[in-house]
């Protein structure tokens, strides 16, 4: 699809477009990657950062947000728990350091993970020099998330402060950097934006493209109060609205990009209770079931009213995997779920 195409989609109004869309989507996903959704156990093991984004709960000087770290046992407390649940794979993410404690501590889990149970790991810790991301590599991590949330320059300033710790080109580097360790990289865009345009969505779809991405998580913008970029919240279209410019982003980019991995993210379940399943039907093939420890994951909160903060990690799988098995959707159980993108290059 062209440029102009791609906006042209975005901008329909047609509900009987976008269901004829979610449809094709789906069932290129079934020819290219499979029906089965794989679930990746995640882990959020720290709400502090280096970083001031705009739009983040947990921006650095956001002094409201409790900050919490989690220990050692409870992140492998997770991974024993998505091991024996039979995820195959697990996501640590948490906020940005690069403080040289945080990048050993990391590295001593990932061997210790690995050395305990085979399972897939995912890193979403943001961006760290290119001898970082060889280390953790290494140590036993293979898929990196790190989200370019606007892939035009000028609409990712507007939402990062102007200063030397956010940088576009830095951010760009760190995936090229990525590729050139040998992991699957993922990035991901913000949906709904203040000041962004269709024109800037079709741009990130063909951005992933050009980069030759091997998984994407992307999902709405929602606003958090205690951040500059709410002061902007009637700029932006209706929730309802950005879910279903969300699912219409998915669904493309799975025609665009067949065989690679696409989340349903969290923040779709966030406007309405099916919005992932909703995802999962416009050809998304991945799911993150939340296993942070129930004390401390509301305080994990980029966008507010983040759901599942109260409930405990079996609570919250169950109700992931009753949903999918509702809908007669498989499990990929035990298995990684790598790219398939990936393994093709």
């Amino acid at each position: 699809m062209t440029r102009e195409e791609l906006i042209s989609v975005l901008e329909d109004s047609s509900p009987e477009n976008a269901a004829a869309l979610y449809a094709k989507a789906y069932e290129v996903k079934k020819k290219t990657v499979g029906e089965s959704v794989y679930l990746r156990g995640l882990v959020e093991i720290s709400n502090i950062c280096r970083k001031n984004c705009l739009y983040c709960g947990i921006r650095r000087d956001n002094r409201e947000a409790g900050r919490y770290e989690l220990t050692d046992k409870e992140v492998l407390d997770a991974a024993e728990f998505a091991f024996k649940e039979g995820y195959g794979s697990l996501v640590i993410q948490g906020g940005e350091r690069t403080d040289r404690m945080f990048i050993d501590r990391i590295t001593a889990m990932l061997v210790e993970i690995k050395r305990r149970w085979p399972l897939g790991i995912t890193l979403s810790l943001g961006e760290q020099s290119m001898d970082v991301y060889q280390e953790w590599f290494e140590a036993g991590a293979h898929r990196y998330l790190l989200r370019i949330e606007s892939s035009t320059k000028e609409l990712y300033e507007k939402i990062h402060p102007a200063d030397a710790v956010h940088s576009y080109e830095t951010r760009v580097e760190a995936l090229v950097s990525l590729r050139r360790c040998g992991y699957q990289v993922g990035t991901g865009v913000m949906i709904g934006l203040p000041f962004q345009t269709a024109a800037h969505l079709a741009d990130d779809l063909l951005f992933f493209k050009r980069l030759d991405i091997d998984m994407c998580g992307m999902g709405p913008y929602l606003e958090h109060s205690q951040t500059p970029l709410y002061e902007y919240r009637g700029l932006i279209p209706d929730k309802m609205s950005r879910l279903e410019l969300s699912l219409k982003m998915v669904a493309l980019l799975r025609l665009l990009m067949p065989d690679i991995n696409i989340a349903a993210t969290t923040a779709m379940q966030a406007i309405v209770q099916d919005g992932r399943e909703r995802a999962i039907m416009a050809g998304a093939n991945v799911l993150m079931p939340n296993l942070t420890s129930a004390d401390v994951r509301e305080e994990y909160q980029i966008y507010q009213n983040k759901p599942g903060v109260g409930e405990d990690a079996a609570i919250s799988s169950s109700r992931t995997e009753q949903r999918l098995k509702d809908m007669k959707i498989p499990i990929g159980y035990g298995r990684w779920g790598d790219s398939q993108h990936f393994g093709k290059r």
